[in-house]
């Protein structure tokens, strides 16, 4: 690709598809034209990938302030918004010590507890320790093993290498960040410039460092691509270890179900299906094989803990002074999700055109995350690549991470205790943070359901009018048989 992206070569500029960059587009000239002037250097790719970079790094700054206290500052990793999971479980889950998170010796497990989390990203996280290790000498063990934990977590030593894990991982997730954001380029050639939504996404920069999550974006932003290429089996494969990461990405599975069905390419499903399977076994079988009860404790976690942080099941618990027992949450959370499900298939089946993956993508995984017993700030990753590419449009993106940048300052001030009433705070303001993250994501699924239901109105497949200012407007009557191929994309 070379050009600016404007209209000679092909691609779909957003100052003359989005209607928000259309208007600010004014103050600089106006919307891209034909005539516009050509940096051959400067292709959509580069861009985006240099927007991923700042975003990163400016999300990097914003962590500062408990860098410089290496996360043993109470109040600051809560007042400055700046926390982050990594510095701690490099401590409380062995990591200082070269610990294999798949193991069963006695004294790790009484010293240590066990890692809640799948193995794609276990193993990421012991990968970056012995990474740190190798930077910065190998530690004395024998010393480390004399000291208890709480000993370990304020050691100058210990935190000095911790730092530099954390450092360590900034740069596999910034890597996994610009990875992502080139491959989102890729889905849709006409409309490279998507990525950029998720490249600047405010999101992205306020949680990529809260937990590992990226590793997950990053296969899922893999698979997209590699299903707009017929590639199903790579797809599959794809699918399969950002599941070993993270469980959402098996939800594509669903998307690919409906669009296989629809377009009858039922072997393209199967070899996907097997690929995904195949990965996902091979991923986990070191762990089972080394320590079938370590594994299990990821699932055995997720199954027995409560109403979490951010859910709507903390919010009925706590405004309604119920008590809920995990069973019934869980209960209620598969019965709504299994409807949820059976919705979508209904609406990608009778949908005039084939739905494109990203969009069931999304409408699954944003059902999943309604109802899902937490909602950890860094869970809108899960979303941001598949929202991004199911409804590209700034103002819509903005309006849905409004209300995900609000939920994300307000679940500091709950953890911080800001929101105490004897600290002049009210703690139902956590409960209307949750609903208001809730309706904005509620607003994105509705707007995607209509792209769907009506392809006329979906962005990405609809012919550029320079001259349209609004894209909500009456357009029913528009001549579909201008979608591209790419539909199923």
């Amino acid at each position: 690709m070379t050009g600016t992206g404007a209209p000679g070569n092909g691609h779909v500029h957003p100052t003359q598809d989005d209607p928000i960059l259309a208007v600010l587009s004014e103050g600089v000239g106006g919307p891209v034209g034909s005539r516009a002037g050509r940096a051959r250097w400067w292709t959509p790719l580069r861009a985006v990938v240099l927007m991923a970079a700042v975003g990163f790094a400016l999300g990097l700054v914003q962590k500062a302030p408990c860098v410089e206290g290496t996360w043993i500052e109470g109040d600051t990793r809560y007042s400055a918004m700046c926390y982050s999971d990594l510095p701690y479980l490099y401590t409380l889950r062995g990591f200082v010590e070269e610990t294999y998170p798949y193991t069963d010796d006695e004294q790790v497990r009484a010293r240590y507890e066990s890692m809640e989390y799948p193995v794609g990203i276990s193993y990421w996280a012991w990968g970056t320790s012995l990474v740190t290790h190798w930077l910065n000498g190998s530690p004395d063990l024998e010393r480390r093993y004399k000291m208890s934990v709480g000993e370990l977590q304020t050691d100058p030593e210990v935190l000095a290498e911790t730092r530099l894990y954390v450092a360590v991982n900034a740069v596999g997730l910034g890597l996994l960040t610009i990875l992502a954001a080139a491959l989102l380029t890729k889905v849709n050639p006409r409309r490279p410039w998507d990525a950029a939504m998720f490249a600047l996404a405010p999101a992205l920069a306020l949680t990529g460092m809260v937990n590992w999550d990226l590793l997950a974006v990053a296969l899922v932003a893999g698979a997209l691509w590699a299903w707009a290429r017929d590639r199903p089996v790579l797809t599959g494969v794809l699918i399969g270890l950002g599941t070993a990461a993270k469980l959402y990405p098996l939800f594509l599975l669903g998307g690919l179900l409906i669009i296989c069905a629809r377009q009858r390419r039922w072997r393209d499903l199967g070899v996907a299906a097997a690929g995904a399977a195949a990965a996902w076994v091979l991923t986990n079988l070191p762990a089972y094989v080394a320590s079938p009860t370590e594994w299990r404790v990821f699932w055995s976690f997720n199954s027995d803990r409560g109403a979490d942080l951010g859910s709507i099941w903390l919010v009925v618990s706590q405004a309604g002074d119920l008590s809920l027992s995990a069973d019934t949450i869980n209960d209620g959370s598969l019965l709504f999700f299994g409807v949820w499900c059976a919705g979508v298939l209904a609406l990608g089946l009778l949908a005039p055109e084939t739905p494109r993956l990203a969009q069931l993508g999304f409408l699954v995984v944003a059902g999943f995350l309604l109802v899902n017993k937490v909602y950890s700030p860094q869970y809108v990753l899960w979303l941001l690549p598949l929202a991004v590419l199911a409804r590209p449009r700034w103002r819509d993106q903005l309006v849905w991470q409004a209300g995900e940048v609000l939920y994300f300052a307000s679940v500091w001030w709950y953890l911080g205790g800001f929101l105490e009433p004897s600290r002049g705070g009210d703690s139902g303001f956590y409960w209307v943070a949750i609903i208001v993250r809730m309706a904005c994501e509620l607003y994105l699924v509705a707007l995607v359901v209509r792209d769907v239901a009506r392809p006329w109105r979906d962005p990405v497949e609809r012919p550029v009018d320079p001259g349209s200012s609004d894209d909500m407007g009456d357009d029913e009557g528009q001549d579909t048989t201008t979608r591209s191929n790419a539909v199923a994309v």
